[in-house]
């Protein structure tokens, strides 16, 4: 018996649009009222959450890819980067004038032109765009759109005196060994081709469910999750019933137990009537 639902948000519980369906708010709404818990498991930022789906009543939050794992009254996981972690990462941006932003509990901050880079306007532009589309010429689509550079070296930001739960790089796929390499502590998850979200080690969006199911006393066999992107894979596969959008990558739908209607079809309220949560 299903007892608890995670929902991966880009390209899961939103449309290419960033907005949820009218077929996902009733799914949700209908699937509380049956008394199944509902949240997300993400890798954005609690505000950035509030900005997408503000409109949804949701029970608990599995965010930055699970550094930090919250319901309306507890905190269940709060791990953000050791300082020495973090100050090598500063480092490393500085030294090589990479385009970093960091992200603490109720925050963003860091390079103007990455900040772009998290709006619903770019999301929306990168979720056209070819999987090889060049590097070089995203990074320079987005300095178009960007007012400022960032100037100042990151090490002088105050968002530095936080708790860091993640920080988004600019990098292509192809520096992904040379990054694991310098940061053996720390764990990469990527979501698009141009960016790669930076964890403490060992950190996922399945290690924060299990926690709040640890916390609550369910069973992982009791959870059910809809994905869409490879850093879902993880999480599909842990659960008792992984579901993959009908716009996942193939990958992604191997993965599955089951694969729904895509993010712009009703695949969720699809993915919950198969199953019998929803009538």
């Amino acid at each position: 018996m299903i007892k608890a639902i995670f929902f991966d948000i880009d390209g899961t519980l939103v449309t290419n649009r960033s907005k949820a369906l009218e077929s996902t708010k009733q799914a949700i709404e209908y699937a509380r009222k049956n008394g199944i818990l509902c949240g997300v498991a993400t890798g954005r930022s609690p505000v950035k959450i509030k900005e997408i789906i503000d409109e949804l009543e949701l029970d608990m939050y599995v965010v930055y890819n699970g550094q930090l794992v919250f319901t309306a009254d507890r905190t269940i996981i709060d791990h953000p980067f050791e300082q020495k972690v973090l100050e090598h990462i500063v480092e490393f941006a500085d030294e090589n004038h990479r385009q970093i932003v960091f992200g603490a509990r109720n925050r963003l901050d860091g390079s103007t032109t990455m900040l772009l880079g998290q709006s619903i306007f770019i999301k929306r532009l990168v979720s056209f765009l070819p999987r090889k589309f060049p590097v070089r010429l995203m990074k320079k689509i987005l300095q178009v759109f960007s007012p400022h550079r960032q100037k100042d070296r990151y090490e002088t930001l105050e968002i530095l005196k936080e708790p860091i739960y993640q920080c988004i790089l600019f990098s292509p796929e192809s520096e992904q060994k040379k990054l694991e390499h310098r940061f053996p502590e720390c764990t990469f998850q990527r979501s698009n081709t141009y960016t790669v979200d930076i964890i403490p080690k060992g950190g996922s969006k399945l290690l924060g469910i299990q926690a709040f199911a640890n916390a609550v006393e369910i069973e992982m066999e009791e959870i059910m999750a809809f994905g869409d992107h490879y850093n879902d894979i993880e999480m599909l596969k842990g659960v008792g019933i992984g579901v993959a959008m009908g716009n996942a990558q193939i990958e992604v739908k191997h993965a599955a137990d089951f694969v729904t209607q895509s993010n712009e079809e009703d695949g969720i309220y699809e993915g919950l009537k198969h199953f019998g949560l929803i009538y």
